[in-house]
């Protein structure tokens, strides 16, 4: 993802929402599990925006999202649950762009977008 120009109100939703008194990589990355499970509303349709090595989808494929991934999946990188050949998948969120959902799940996939394109890591 390229990096993207700082956006002071996602910085304050992030420090004050999702990080806050989070100290190290851990407790960010279950502060950032936290907020995509409370934000998320699934199922809602997504489309992949680039290509990964660890992921079958092809860009333009679109999906539908029917969940967070475990906990443990997600300690370095935030993972939905997509369905995929009648099983499911967990995914990148970073691989993803909202094509159908309310604005809270809208809002929240672009926040993590925007963590990851200012090189912010877990």
């Amino acid at each position: 993802m390229t990096k993207v120009k700082r956006d002071e109100v996602r910085e304050n939703r992030i420090a004050d929402e999702i990080i806050v008194d989070a100290y190290g990589e851990d407790e960010q990355a279950m502060g950032w599990y936290n907020y995509l499970e409370q934000k998320l509303k699934f199922p809602f349709t997504a489309r992949c925006i680039n290509k990964r090595s660890t992921s079958p989808l092809p860009v333009g494929n679109e999906v539908k999202v029917i969940g967070m991934a475990s906990e443990d999946d997600c300690v370095h990188e935030m993972f939905v649950k997509i369905q995929w050949m009648k099983r499911s998948l967990a995914v990148p969120v970073s691989q993803l762009e909202v094509v159908q959902a309310n604005d809270q799940t809208q809002e929240a996939v672009e926040d993590w977008h925007y963590w990851v394109g200012m090189g912010y890591q877990l």
